[in-house]
């Protein structure tokens, strides 16, 4: 699709800034709320093990349906989707910060994680066909990409903000804000735009993978609250594995798939989402355990904390910027994104050097550079090739699987991170009698465990990264796959 041909070229900048407010709402809000969950505890009474829900509950009905969402805005087009999807974030935003109960708080939290699922890929599909020049299309991506990678990060600063100057509750106010620009800014701006070729919905595919993916983020979330071996737990793993097995035989077979397989069997496109998902999974370890190290040990606020992060996250914006206008044109994603996961590994190894008695300046600004750069060259250059000549009518399903990749491994990595953290501290501890300099060495101890599977992971990320990704100019395609435009 040529400039000319293109409807919303002369107002794609405003665009990419709507676009890219309505991404970092879906995005901080996974963690905008964690800084709230205290204050929100204390104000509506539940206990200890109901917390998790409210960060499950968005999870489990985000990651579940995004597939379902990308079709959806292929089918009946992307600018009333998004405006769908943010209109009902909006709305249950309002229901959760009003909640006067734990189950319309989780209530709402579902709910946000319904609309999030039609709001995210309709954002990127609507980027990938508003930027088709591609020196232009680095720079959009690039900004694109930051916000990707930094938008957890933004919402620890922002939820302890509005969570120590305002209330737990402007925690989810706040995206009435968000939503009501972008939905001006949508309606004013963007044109609809479908697809003629899918004219049915793909039941049996959309049943089979959101039942799938549903019992793969369960499963994982019930194993870092009880045990991997739980009854439950197997029974989820078992179901996922049966209902993404019988997606994929469905796809091979049905006329109008709801992921047509040749979107994730392109070894760009496969290997960009695998890197999303594996990095998601690593990450975790960041903005979980740093966070409890910079506010129990090193005694910040939660507004002092989130500030801390702020380095990586300039470091982000700074290597996205880079990677996408400078360097992806040039030499292509395959160098960049095994560099960004090495410079990942490198950070999570410096990390595991903390100690009770470390200080930020020298013990944890040096990993957040590293890994602020590295994270850039991960997330902007892969959600750039993802994208990346797919055909029209798959833009939404396509951009769908980038939010999923990152959803579902957000989910492994709370779950597996989680429970290795745990089991070390408890080894540490064993047998010991339980001083308060004990418990405090065996927390770090613990942070410190899941930083070294953090780094192996990200090490596994740039072997297979490598791997999969094509060298510039190589045109190996899938045996059986038609050759995408590129």
């Amino acid at each position: 699709m040529q400039a000319a041909a293109n409807p919303h070229h002369e107002r794609r900048w405003l665009i990419l800034a709507v676009l890219s407010l309505a991404q970092l709402m879906v995005v901080l809000d996974a963690t905008i709320v964690n800084i709230a969950l205290p204050s929100a505890q204390a104000d509506l009474g539940f206990g200890d093990d109901q917390r998790q829900w409210i960060i499950t509950a968005y999870a489990l009905s985000f990651g579940s349906l995004l597939l379902l969402g990308g079709r959806i805005s292929d089918m009946f087009g992307r600018k009333w989707t998004f405006v769908t999807g943010l209109i009902g974030f909006a709305v249950a935003s309002a229901i959760g910060g009003a909640a006067p109960s734990f189950e319309v708080l989780v209530g709402a939290r579902a709910l946000q994680g319904v609309f999030g699922a039609l709001l995210a890929p309709a954002a990127l599909s609507l980027l990938t066909t508003t930027f088709t020049e591609p020196s232009e299309r680095g720079k959009a991506f690039g900004v694109f990409g930051a916000i990707a990678g930094s938008g957890a990060a933004v919402g620890l600063l922002l939820g302890g903000i509005l969570t120590e100057y305002l209330d737990w509750r402007w925690c989810l106010y706040v995206n009435l804000i968000f939503a009501a620009v972008a939905v001006f800014g949508a309606l004013s701006l963007i044109h609809n735009q479908r697809s003629g070729t899918h004219t049915a919905l793909d039941i049996p595919g959309t049943l089979t993978a959101s039942g799938g993916l549903f019992a793969l983020v369960y499963g994982f979330s019930n194993a870092e609250q009880t045990s991997w071996t739980d009854p439950l737990t197997l029974g989820m793993f078992a179901a996922a594995i049966v209902l993404i097995g019988a997606f994929v035989a469905i796809e091979r077979r049905v006329e109008h798939p709801l992921l047509p397989l040749r979107v994730v069997l392109d070894r760009n496109r496969g290997g960009s989402y695998l890197a999303v998902s594996m990095s998601a999974i690593a990450i975790f370890a960041v903005f979980l355990f740093l966070t409890y190290f910079l506010q129990q040990n090193l005694g910040m606020s939660p507004v002092t904390s989130g500030l801390a992060f702020l380095p990586m996250v300039a470091g982000i914006v700074i290597s996205s910027t880079t990677a996408n206008v400078k360097l992806l044109a040039r030499v292509g994603a395959r160098p960049l994104v095994p560099t960004g996961m090495t410079l990942g590994a490198l950070g999570m190894l410096y990390l595991t050097g903390l100690s009770t008695d470390s200080s930020y300046a020298t013990d944890i600004l040096p990993a957040l550079l590293l890994m602020g750069f590295g994270f850039g060259l991960i997330f902007a250059p892969s959600i750039a090739t993802a994208t990346l000549g797919v055909d029209p009518a798959d833009a939404g399903v396509a951009s769908a699987m980038v939010n999923t990749s990152q959803q579902v491994g957000g989910s492994i990595g709370t779950a597996l991170l989680s429970t290795l953290a745990v089991s070390a501290t408890d080894a540490f501890m064993a047998g010991a009698p339980q001083t308060p300099q004990l418990m405090a060495e065996a927390a770090v101890h613990g942070y410190t465990t899941a930083f070294y599977w953090s780094a192996g992971i990200f090490a596994l990320g740039a072997i297979a990264a490598a791997l999969l990704l094509r060298a510039k100019g190589s045109r190996a395609q899938p045996v059986g796959e038609p050759v995408l435009a590129h």
